[in-house]
């Protein structure tokens, strides 16, 4: 008996460290083009959310086969207090609205976590490349289109 419960625990080990580096590594790509464009929130910030988020819903899942707690509780809270972060980095100055792009991002990175955590690592994947390309693509578009509207 003590054989097949070593076992398991070692599962739930192995189980825990694959999601958390999943998030770890979405979180870096994701926070990598932040931080080589100099962003706020760049590379420390979006893996900790990452990894922050993926955690909680770790451990809601594990409470949620043994006590029968709620998983999605915990993802809206997540979800919420995210939203909080990611207001601290929206910037008003001169009628302009700085921030928004990056709180977007931090928020991803959530979501990216979420993902990791559920094992849903084709989804993560997807989310991670398309956040990177977005913020690449976009940003790129973005600063073309504002040097012709000062012309």
């Amino acid at each position: 008996m003590m054989f097949i419960e070593t076992v398991i625990e070692n599962i739930k080990v192995t189980d825990f460290i694959l999601k958390i580096s999943a998030a770890t590594i979405a979180g870096l790509l994701i926070g990598l083009e932040r931080e080589y464009k100099g962003k706020s929130a760049g590379l420390k910030t979006n893996t900790l959310v990452a990894i922050g988020a993926a955690v909680f819903v770790i451990i809601s899942l594990q409470y949620e086969h043994q006590f029968g707690v709620d998983a999605t509780r915990v993802l809206s809270q997540v979800v919420v207090g995210i939203g909080f972060l990611g207001a601290g980095v929206i910037l008003q100055k001169e009628n302009k609205i700085k921030g928004l792009t990056t709180a977007a991002t931090i928020w991803c990175s959530a979501a990216a976590g979420c993902l990791a955590a559920t094992g849903l690592y084709i989804e993560l994947a997807v989310l991670s490349i398309l956040v990177v390309l977005i913020n690449l693509i976009f940003g790129y578009v973005d600063s073309h289109i504002e040097k012709k509207v000062k012309k």
